[in-house]
C-alpha cells in the first residue's frame, strides 16, 4: 500500500482543519437518527436510520472522501458501500472507514454499548480486506506496545502483557466478543488466570477500552470483523498503542474467495499495514454506557456525547447540543 505523495502535500494538516466538524456532526446524526429503535427490537431498521443520517451529512462535508470499510456487507446490512464517494468535491482528498451503529444488537435491545464511529486518512493510506469479512486481533494500549506477537499462544501475550503493566494475572481483563467460535479460547484464558469481558458485539468499542487507560480492559483478543478491524487500527494509531491482525475466514467459502483474490492467510497484519498518515476518529454514544453517553434531551434540544482523536494523540471529549427534537 502506498500513499499518494502528490495527495500527501495538499492533505497534511488539513484532514484536521477540514473535517473535525464534519465528522462529529456525521456521527451525531447518526446517533440521534437511531434514537427512535432504542429497544424496539429492529435493528436493520436502526442501522438504516444511521446510515441515511451519516450520509446526508457526509455528502455535504469539504473534500472528496471515498469509503474503503463500510460496514453491513457481509451481515446483508444498511451501509455506506465501499467504494461509495461523498463529499462536496475538491480538496482534501480521503478515505474513509465507517460504522454509523456499531452494536446494532445493543441499541435493538435497548442495551448499552452500541456507537456510531468513524475513520478518516489520507488517500491510499488504508488497507482494504477485500473478501475478507473476518480477522484475528490483538489490540493493547500504549503501555504494551511492542511486547506482543499474535502468532503466540495467548497465555505468552498475556504474561506479556502482564508485566509490561506490573500486572498480576489475576488482574488483566481481556475483550473477548461472546461468541461460539470462542467458547475453548476464552477457557483458555480463564485457566491461565485472567478475567474476559465478555460482549456479544463491539470490537470497535472494546478497542477503545484496551487502547485508552482506566478502562477496566487491558486487551481485546479473538476473531470479529475487518471493517471493525481497520477503524479500531485508526484508534490504536492515534492513541499510540499497538494492533495486529491476521485474516480468519468462518467459512470455507470465505477462505476459498479471499485465497482466489491473492491475500496470504498467513500474513499478519501491523498497525502500518493497516493505516498509514494522518489519520482522525470520532465516535459518538448511541444507545449508551460508561463509556460514552446515549443522546439526551434537554431544553429542546438533543445534546450528544462524543470522542475526537486527532493526530499527534490529541483526545477530546466533546459534550454539545447536537439538534432540535422533533415535537
Amino acid at each position: 500500500m502506498e500513499v499518494d505523495t502528490d495527495n500527501r502535500a495538499a492533505v497534511e494538516g488539513r484532514l484536521e482543519e477540514h473535517l473535525t466538524l464534519p465528522l462529529l456532526a456525521a456521527t451525531q446524526a447518526a446517533a440521534i437518527a437511531a434514537q427512535p429503535w432504542f429497544g424496539r427490537g429492529d435493528g436493520k431498521a436502526a442501522d438504516g436510520a444511521a446510515v441515511d443520517a451519516m450520509r446526508r451529512v457526509l455528502n455535504a462535508a469539504p473534500g472528496e472522501g471515498v469509503v474503503v470499510i463500510g460496514e453491513g456487507e457481509k451481515d446483508d446490512a444498511p451501509m455506506l458501500y465501499n467504494g461509495e464517494t461523498l463529499g462536496a468535491g475538491g480538496e482534501p482528498r480521503y478515505e474513509i472507514a465507517v460504522d454509523p451503529l456499531e452494536g446494532t444488537r445493543y441499541l435493538a435491545k435497548g442495551l448499552p454499548g452500541a456507537v456510531a464511529v468513524i475513520a478518516v486518512a489520507e488517500r491510499d493510506a488504508m488497507w482494504s480486506p477485500g473478501p475478507g469479512f473476518y480477522m484475528d486481533k490483538l489490540v493493547v494500549g500504549a503501555a504494551a506496545k511492542g511486547v506482543v506477537d499474535i502468532r503466540l499462544e495467548p497465555e505468552e501475550n498475556l504474561r506479556r502483557i502482564a508485566d509490561a503493566l506490573g500486572k498480576d494475572l489475576g488482574e488483566i481483563h481481556v475483550f473477548v466478543l461472546d461468541k461460539d467460535r470462542h467458547e475453548d479460547f476464552v477457557s483458555r484464558i480463564r485457566d491461565y488466570g485472567a478475567a474476559v469481558v465478555e460482549h456479544p458485539d463491539g470490537d470497535v468499542g472494546g478497542a477503545l477500552e484496551a487502547l485508552m487507560p482506566g478502562s477496566g480492559v487491558d486487551v481485546l483478543m479473538g476473531v470479529g470483523g475487518t471493517p471493525e478491524g481497520v477503524i479500531a487500527a485508526s484508534a490504536a494509531r492515534i492513541l499510540g498503542g499497538d494492533m495486529q491482525g491476521r485474516l480468519a475466514p468462518q467459512s470455507d467459502a470465505e477462505r476459498a474467495t479471499i485465497e482466489e483474490a491473492g491475500f496470504d492467510m498467513d500474513q499478519v497484519f501491523t498497525l502500518p499495514d493497516l493505516i498509514r498518515g494522518e489519520i482522525m476518529f470520532v465516535a459518538t454514544g448511541v444507545s449508551g454506557g460508561h463509556f460514552l453517553k446515549k443522546p439526551w434531551r434537554n431544553a429542546g434540544h438533543y445534546w450528544t456525547e462524543s470522542l475526537v482523536l486527532k493526530p499527534g494523540g490529541r483526545i477530546a471529549r466533546v459534550v454539545e447540543s447536537a439538534g432540535l427534537v422533533s415535537t
